[in-house]
């Protein structure tokens, strides 16, 4: 089970911090998060390997960091400079990632419930 928390209303340029926590060990998973679309798939955010290699997409790059502690069984996405465009809910998944054109995309087998960030003034 994956349980986010952090989520909430932000202004514009503002900061979160997201986080995922596990109720089980995830030091054997490749771990992300994703945020929904309308009429799509979820998109995939960010994405964090077991051995810790990092993949980011779209508008994450450069504004949002991924990060895992093991110990904790524990994920986190710090978002930072927050715009309008990123209210979506977002989700924690967990599974087996792939390489795609030089990036870890992810299989995933676990999914959070989702929480909802909204960024307006």
């Amino acid at each position: 089970q994956l349980v986010e928390s952090g989520g909430g209303l932000v202004q514009p340029g503002g900061s979160l911090r997201l986080s995922c926590k596990a109720s089980g060990s995830i030091s054997t998973l490749d771990m992300a998060w994703y945020h929904s679309v309308p009429r799509k798939l979820r998109e995939l955010v960010a994405t964090v390997t077991r051995d810790d290699r990092i993949s980011y997409f779209d508008s994450a790059e450069g504004r949002f960091t991924i990060s895992r502690h093991n110990a904790d069984n524990a994920v986190y996405l710090q978002m930072n400079n927050l715009t309008p465009e990123d209210t979506h809910v977002y989700y924690c998944a967990a599974g087996r990632g792939v390489e795609v054109r030089g990036k870890i995309e992810l299989i995933p087998d676990y999914w959070g419930q989702g929480i909802q960030v909204t960024v307006s003034s």
